[in-house]
Formats: structure tokens, C-alpha cells, sequence
């Protein structure tokens, strides 16, 4: 095993090896972690589910909080922007089983949210802020919360010390750092020395670190030069739920797992399209296999003509018939790695009129607690 190899601990469960899924938005439903989990351990977390229309129980959301029998612990991510909502959804998690773990999410950098005060822009707002984490610690008895935000709203104001002081004083068992800013988004390099500082200012609940983690090596290397607790992964896994299996043999110093050939990624495809017609059923689950085909076949030997099929797929026949027109024995290419998803550019961020004129304002910004999903 690797000698900078963390243990890490989040409440009850053991975390081996280190690794997160972090929570996406149309990416990380049941079918997609029951995939990931074939090829390693580690804690997968579900896509962003609104406080409010938890509460509400809006039926998209309840089908969305859906998680296999053997899966454990069961990590559901919240979204919320009133202390009073916050503590009712953790509150009915509690009573109805519905979950094992809860992340909180402060990090969507998305206008629609930051606009109503929402995700990345809410850690601003110190009071408000720590007033969440503390509804949630509150009624989540045993349960263990965890906390995840970005280094700030934009360079001017940087917001990741207070957010991780604070969420250590509420009572969180852990805080994660997508080392970007909000005006970042997902364009440049993630700023791995924010995670570093991070884990020397909050020394009594597990830091973890996220942003740019592509391949194995990235893993190792970002607790090697952060000290940080553990990693979380979100696009780099994009069209690769065999790189958990990458991580957990890096973690643990295995062998390397050789990347898969074109064959075998096929046969990876093909069963992500199975899992999505068990949970979205067959309107939309081939539809929803759409946006993860550039990924599986990113940097193969594959004609535009049909990579453009793949995109327009609506069977499970149609699928067959595309998957047996690739060169199966072409190997996994070097082009396959590195960055994946979106990226975009840097944005100047939209706040709520006025919202910069105090941080200790505690009022819930008005509208924010809207049905959208982000992270």
C-alpha cells in the first residue's frame, strides 16, 4: 500500500479505499453506481436531491432517491437554502430510512442557483450558512453529515476557511473542497494548494479533496501534496466506471488494472443501457444513455458517421447493432485520458442583488428553494 495512503473515516463507515463519486446531476442515478461498484469500494453518493421537494415528496424525487439492496451506506446529497426546510428533510431521511449518510451541497456554480443565493454563493453568507449545517446536524441522529463547497465565489471573495470552520463547529464529519471558484465553474486547473491549506485549518474532521482528477496517479498524487483524507471523483469517471477499480489498486498498491479494449467497453455500455431501462424505463432510459456515449468512446477508432448513430440511439436493438460495427480488439487508447465533461469558461457569477453587502445576514434568500439540480 502506498505510504501516503489515508485512513478515512466519515461517522461509522470506513471509507476503503479513499474514494467519493461525487454527486452529478444526470449522471450519478442507481444504474450508474451499481456500475461503478462492480470495480471498487469506496462511498457513492446519489444525484442532488432538493430539500424541498423532498419534503414536498415530489414524485421525480422520490424515484430519484432510489438505491440497490446491497448498497451501503446509502449516501444521498441535499441541496437547501432554509435552515427550516433542511431540517425537515434530514428529519424525514431519519424516520423513513431513506439514506445512511447525507452530503450537503454548496457548490453548484450554476446561475440559476447562485442567482437566488444558492450552491456556491451560499457559504458567503457565514451565518446563514452554519444555521444549515446545524438544522441538519441536528436531526440527523446517527447519521453522519458531510459537507461540500468551493474555494469561493470568485478571487475577490474567497469563502472555503470560514465554510470548513464553520461545518467542523456545526458538527459535520467531514468537508470536501471542489478547488475551484464559482466564476471558475469548470474551466481551468483546480487549485490543489486550497485543499492543502484546507486540511491545516480544519484538523478535527476528515478533509477531502476534488477538482481534476483524470486517472489513478492523480488520486495518489493530490494526497501526496495536500495531505487531504480522501478524494472525490466526478468527471473523470464519465464513460469510465472502471476507473474505481483503477483507484482502489492504486490506494491499496495492486496492480494495475489494463484499460479495457473497445469490446469490453461495448459490454460495459450495453449493461449501463440494461440498468437505465430498469430505472427510467423505456421512453427514457436508452434517451438518457445518449449523453455518456462520447465519453465510452472517447479517443477509440470510431467514424463520425457512427458516433453521431450512438447519439441517436432509442433501442436496446439499435444499440446492438452499433456496438457490433466497432473494432472490438482496438486496445484503450492514450487519448482516452485526461479531461472529460464540461469544461467551458470562466463566468462572472450571478448573485441576488445586494448579496455581497453583508455576510452575516442570516435571511434566507427570497425564491431560492426552486426544483433544480446542479453540483
Amino acid at each position: 500500500m502506498p505510504a501516503t495512503t489515508p485512513t478515512l473515516r466519515i461517522g461509522p463507515y470506513e471509507v476503503d479505499p479513499p474514494v467519493v463519486l461525487a454527486p452529478m446531476a444526470g449522471i450519478t442515478n442507481v444504474a450508474f453506481r451499481r456500475l461503478c461498484r462492480q470495480y471498487g469500494a469506496g462511498l457513492y453518493v446519489c444525484e442532488m436531491i432538493t430539500a424541498r421537494a423532498l419534503v414536498e415528496r415530489d414524485a421525480t424525487t422520490m424515484h430519484m432517491i432510489a438505491f440497490d439492496p446491497d448498497e451501503h451506506p446509502r449516501s444521498m446529497q441535499l441541496y437547501g437554502v432554509d435552515p427550516a426546510t433542511m431540517g425537515l428533510a434530514v428529519k424525514m431521511i431519519v424516520e423513513e430510512n431513506l439514506a445512511d449518510h447525507i452530503d450537503m451541497n454548496f457548490g453548484c456554480p450554476v446561475p440559476k442557483v447562485t442567482r437566488k443565493g444558492g450552491g456556491a454563493a451560499l457559504p458567503y453568507k457565514r451565518r446563514l450558512f452554519g444555521n444549515i449545517v446545524r438544522a441538519a446536524v441536528a436531526n440527523a441522529g446517527d447519521i453522519p453529515v458531510t459537507v461540500k463547497f468551493r474555494i469561493g465565489i470568485d478571487d475577490e471573495h474567497i469563502t472555503y476557511l470560514d465554510a470548513g470552520r464553520i461545518a467542523q463547529e456545526e458538527g459535520a464529519k467531514a468537508v470536501a473542497l471542489h478547488a475551484r471558484t464559482a466564476s471558475q465553474r469548470y474551466s481551468g486547473e483546480a487549485d490543489w494548494e486550497r485543499i492543502a491549506a484546507l486540511k491545516q485549518h480544519v484538523q478535527h474532521i476528515p478533509v477531502l479533496g476534488n477538482g481534476d482528477i483524470f486517472c489513478a496517479q492523480d488520486a495518489l498524487d493530490m494526497v501526496a501534496k495536500t495531505g487531504c483524507d480522501g478524494v472525490v471523483v466526478g468527471r473523470g469517471c464519465l464513460g469510465r466506471p472502471w476507473l474505481f477499480g483503477e483507484l482502489q489498486a492504486a490506494f491499496r498498491g495492486e496492480p494495475m488494472p489494463v484499460g479495457p479494449r473497445l469490446g469490453e467497453v461495448a459490454q460495459v455500455l450495453r449493461q449501463h443501457a440494461v440498468l437505465l431501462l430498469e430505472h427510467l424505463g423505456p421512453n427514457k432510459g436508452l434517451r438518457d444513455l445518449r449523453k455518456h456515449m462520447a465519453w465510452y468512446l472517447k479517443g477509440f477508432p470510431v467514424g463520425s458517421q457512427l458516433r453521431s448513430s450512438f447519439g441517436l440511439v432509442s433501442t436496446l436493438d439499435e444499440l446492438d447493432d452499433l456496438l457490433a460495427q466497432l473494432d472490438h480488439e482496438a486496445p484503450f487508447p492514450d487519448g482516452a485520458e485526461g479531461p472529460r465533461g464540461r469544461q467551458g469558461s470562466a463566468a462572472k457569477v450571478v448573485l441576488p442583488e445586494n448579496w455581497l453587502a453583508d455576510p452575516d445576514d442570516p435571511a434566507v434568500p427570497l425564491g431560492a428553494e426552486l426544483m433544480h439540480s446542479g453540483g
